[in-house]
């Protein structure tokens, strides 16, 4: 992982570089010809191990390629956008008007991917996605200089519903925080569920942050349900997962969530994890030779085990890589450069995938359970889902 002191003195570089004046951009490319790639990603507060691993995945699959981006070298910059959304906008702008970069990499949260959106729309720089599921960013809000390269928010719940039915589970209670990724991802799970002929008896919800589930544990209960989907992420998730075992539902009412529910928190859950199954477009034991060569060279650069938010990361860096090469480094050739990124296949660690006409992955998301405090890939619950792209038109 990238250390405290590498991100201080990078930051303090930009702010020395930013404080020679507003020429210096201008000057500085025509100097160097660099390809000018800026990073705009938490790297303080909740998500900021997330910013990290996805700027490792990114450097590591660039540094793979020599280092360089269709034979150019490379000028880094970065923002820190502390996941808020009412600096979105302000921060996207430093990157492009004041940095004059080539190419956004942002972000995680999907409030603050709003205000890059905006940014990406109004000024045509091209904007990669590693991580914030967002519907919009893909589909009312695409624009042609938009690629995400992780999911939408309903991709892991849209392979979810099928697999529970296929277990007998034909009646289940939702339950989630009452926020925009929560309403999404319960349009996957909704959408397939019903598909596969089951029934979802009762939505519960409760406001983001909130983790106060006892008196909704309670009702699930009553209910008596076949099973509970559902979609938490982070503290929350393990606290959710704990609170379950507690209230003695863990060994009557089997638990199945979006692949967040169990991601990085299962030291936190502890044995109440244990034989939770959820649906993600990534697992750490994903066991083919692709995969296993990334988490080896990643924890030999990196000294740390690499999760699925540096997996997006590489991605990311894989995509911009075709990209670059395909139009020699010229980023300003934006019609080849989007059709090269278009028609690109990765080769990822994940299994191969590809881009939808909305610009996001058509990916297998598989079907993991927890075995000793690991997420056990035991079968692809879905082969190269795309998300609908509902009502993208690309100017």
């Amino acid at each position: 992982m990238t250390s405290r002191r590498l991100v201080i003195s990078r930051s303090a570089a930009l702010v020395g570089a930013a404080s020679t004046g507003l020429l210096l951009p201008s000057i500085v490319r025509a100097q160097s010809n660099k390809v000018r790639v800026g990073f705009m990603l938490p790297y303080t507060g909740t998500f900021a191990q997330l910013g990290v691993a996805i700027e490792n995945g990114v450097r590591l699959a660039i540094d793979q390629q020599g280092g360089k981006l269709g034979g150019r070298e490379i000028e880094w910059f970065k923002v820190d956008d502390e996941s808020e959304p009412s600096k979105g906008v302000e921060n996207a702008s430093k990157l492009v008007q004041r940095d004059k970069v080539d190419v956004l990499i942002g972000t995680v949260h999907s409030g603050v991917q709003m205000g890059i959106q905006k940014v990406a729309r109004d000024t045509g720089v091209l904007n990669l996605i590693p991580n914030a599921g967002v519907h919009a960013a893909t589909r009312a809000l695409c624009a042609p200089n938009v690629f995400r390269t992780s999911f939408s928010n309903s991709q892991p719940t849209l392979a979810l519903g099928k697999a529970m039915v296929d277990k007998g589970h034909k009646k289940a209670v939702w339950i989630t925080w009452k926020y925009a990724a929560g309403d999404e991802a319960f349009e996957g799970f909704k959408q397939s569920y019903t598909a596969a002929g089951g029934t979802i008896v009762k939505e519960l919800g409760l406001p983001f942050p909130n983790v106060e589930f006892q008196a909704l544990l309670t009702e699930i209960a009553a209910i008596k349900p076949d099973a509970v989907a559902c979609f938490f992420a982070g503290g929350g998730a393990a606290k959710f997962i704990r609170d379950y075992a507690a209230a003695g539902l863990k060994d009557k009412i089997p638990l199945y969530g979006s692949g967040f529910l169990t991601e990085g928190v299962l030291d936190a859950a502890g044995p109440a994890a244990e034989g939770i199954i959820t649906t993600m477009h990534y697992s750490d034991s994903l066991d083919t030779p692709r995969n296993k060569q990334f988490r080896l060279e990643y924890a030999k650069t990196f000294r740390s085990q690499p999760d699925v938010y540096a997996v997006q990361g590489y991605d990311t860096g894989l995509l911009l890589i075709q990209g670059a090469n395909a139009v020699k480094g010229d980023l300003s050739s934006k019609a080849a450069l989007y059709k090269a990124m278009e028609g690109a296949t990765i080769d990822s660690p994940r299994g191969k995938w590809t881009m939808s006409k909305a610009h996001n992955p058509v990916q297998d998301i598989y079907l993991r359970r927890v075995e000793n405090k690991e997420n056990k890939v035991i079968g692809v619950a879905a082969k190269a889902l795309a998300d609908s792209g509902a009502g993208c038109r690309m100017a």
